[in-house]
């Protein structure tokens, strides 16, 4: 029985007459109408594009600022930069003014943050391994009151802790604005989260019948496990401090003690001031000098921060 061969082009015809044929697959397209947008939509969008100008137009003033002198500061276009550049400059005046106070400030503000960043994490982890592993009278009363603290406002405690710090002797003292800080009812609420989600109480249970002793488990076997957690903590810490304005003024007054954030103010109130010698040239270079540190930070620890508010948020 013979058959006749079959050529491509044929075969390619018959194709294409099915495809053409058969009906189109998915959605029918109706002429002549168009896809909406609804004002719900372009409301939000219009939101959401304020609150970006609102973050980005302050930035992008400093980084325009820093390339130009004093005078060209009020008198040019405040969103672009001057010509010529005056950033090398106004950084060299910035470090050299007052007889590099501004190095001083910036050393200041470090040893507050990474002592204060390192000290609260460390308070943080223990308690809230004692709150999330032991049981004790008044545990849940004693934890709900730590929580009820984060309410207080600040400015309600300036007084006390003023007097406070005064009668043993730690006003104008850099233990003056280190030890009040250490204490952080929100790092301790999240500690004890992820104390809840990461270390099983069946692997303490194992290692106590191994012979490790409470302190082993803390440190060698909860600590390990606990890497985004204390990072997360760490880095609110660390920009806490680093932002604090208002403890510092309140304890201490001589320049040399300063963080940068009082130093620039200070700066800030004798350019203001009538009689003072105008630098806001060098307070808009120190302000994106000040940065530096938490966008590095954010950087390199950044996974482990959104990581860590990520759990925090999801598990209680």
């Amino acid at each position: 029985m013979s058959s006749k061969p079959v050529s491509v082009k044929s075969v390619a015809s018959a194709s294409s007459g099915r495809s053409e044929a058969s009906p189109a697959v998915g959605l029918p397209i109706i002429p002549g109408r168009k896809s909406t947008v609804s004002s719900a939509t372009v409301g939000r969008y219009m939101v959401l594009t304020a609150f970006l100008f609102y973050c980005v137009l302050p930035a992008a003033w400093i980084i325009a600022a820093m390339t130009k002198d004093n005078g060209q500061i009020f008198t040019t276009f405040g969103l672009w930069f001057s010509y010529p550049f005056h950033v090398f400059e106004n950084l060299s005046g910035l470090v050299t003014y007052q007889d590099w106070i501004f190095v001083r400030w910036f050393g200041n503000s470090l040893i507050y943050a990474g002592s204060i960043s390192f000290g609260s994490t460390l308070i943080c982890a223990l308690g809230g391994y004692a709150f999330s592993k032991y049981e004790f009278p008044g545990k849940q009363f004693l934890f709900n009151f730590i929580l009820g603290t984060i309410m207080v406002p600040s400015t309600a405690l300036v007084l006390p802790l003023f007097l406070m710090l005064n009668k043993i002797g730690l006003v104008n003292t850099m233990w003056g604005v280190i030890l009040p800080s250490l204490v952080n009812p929100f790092g301790l609420y999240l500690m004890k989260v992820f104390w809840d989600s990461s270390l099983p109480n069946e692997l303490i249970e194992a290692s106590r019948l191994e012979g490790a002793n409470e302190l082993q488990i803390f440190w060698r076997i909860g600590i390990p496990l606990m890497q985004t957690g204390l990072v997360t903590v760490a880095l609110l810490g660390f920009v806490g401090a680093w932002n604090n304005f208002f403890l510092p003024l309140i304890v201490l007054s001589e320049q040399k003690l300063y963080p940068l954030t009082l130093g620039l103010n200070v700066w800030n109130s004798v350019s203001s001031g009538a009689g003072g010698k105008p630098i806001y040239n060098l307070i808009a270079m120190g302000s994106l000098v000040s940065v530096l540190p938490l966008l590095i930070a954010f950087v390199v620890l950044g996974k482990y921060w959104r990581g860590g508010l990520t759990a925090g948020a999801t598990k209680g």
